[in-house]
C-alpha cells in the first residue's frame, strides 16, 4: 500500500510532507546556511559546486591507514581503505564502493572531457569521478578528500560503525 503512495496520491503527500516538518528539518541540517557553517570552504565548494581540490595536496590521497571513508555531510558510509589504491593521481582512488545504491553516477561533459560524476543520493553531495581505468579491469573512484570524513578501525565502534569492522576481520 506505501509503496510509491507519493506517485499514486500526489496532492496528498504534498500536504503530509509539508506538516512533517521534514523540509525543515533537512534545510536545518543540510541547508546552504547550515553547510556553509559546518564545512570548510573546500568541503563546501567541492561538495556544493563541483569543485576539484589540488591533487597530492589533499588530506587522503596518501592515507594508508586502515578505517572507514564516509560522506563528511551525512556520515553514510561510502568507501573502506580495503578497497582504497593508489592510483598516482593525487586524490584518493577506490575499487568499489562499500554500497553502490548511496551513489549516483551522471555523465559529466564538463572541461573538454567525457567522464562520470559520482554523488551521494542522499545529500546529493559531489564526490569526484569513476573512470574504467582501475586495476584488473575494476573501476576507479577518484575522490576529493573534502567530501570524505576518515573513521580509523579503531574507532568506528566508537562512532556507531561497529557493522563495519566485521569487513577489516580477515578469516
Amino acid at each position: 500500500y506505501h509503496c510509491e503512495y507519493y506517485k499514486k496520491n500526489p496532492e496528498h503527500y504534498s500536504r503530509y510532507k509539508r506538516g512533517s516538518g521534514r523540509e525543515a528539518f533537512i534545510d536545518r541540517l543540510w541547508g546552504k546556511n547550515a553547510l556553509k557553517q559546518r564545512l570548510t570552504p573546500m568541503q563546501y565548494e567541492v561538495t556544493q559546486h563541483g569543485a576539484t581540490e589540488p591533487p597530492f595536496r589533499n588530506e587522503y590521497w596518501n592515507n594508508r591507514s586502515p578505517g572507514l571513508y564516509v560522506d563528511v555531510i551525512t556520515g553514510e558510509p561510502l568507501f573502506t581503505s580495503l578497497d582504497k589504491f593508489d592510483s598516482g593521481c593525487g586524490w584518493p582512488s577506490f575499487i568499489k564502493p562499500v554500497d553502490g545504491r548511496r551513489l549516483a553516477e551522471y555523465p559529466d561533459l564538463s572541461h573538454g572531457m567525457v567522464r562520470t560524476e559520482v554523488r551521494t543520493k542522499v545529500s546529493g553531495a559531489h564526490l569526484g569521478h569513476v573512470f574504467d581505468d582501475g586495476p584488473n579491469g575494476m573501476p576507479r573512484y577518484c575522490i576529493n578528500s573534502a567530501a570524505l570524513r576518515f573513521v580509523p578501525l579503531e574507532k568506528l565502534e566508537e562512532e556507531s560503525y561497529w557493522f563495519y569492522k566485521a569487513l577489516f576481520n580477515k578469516e
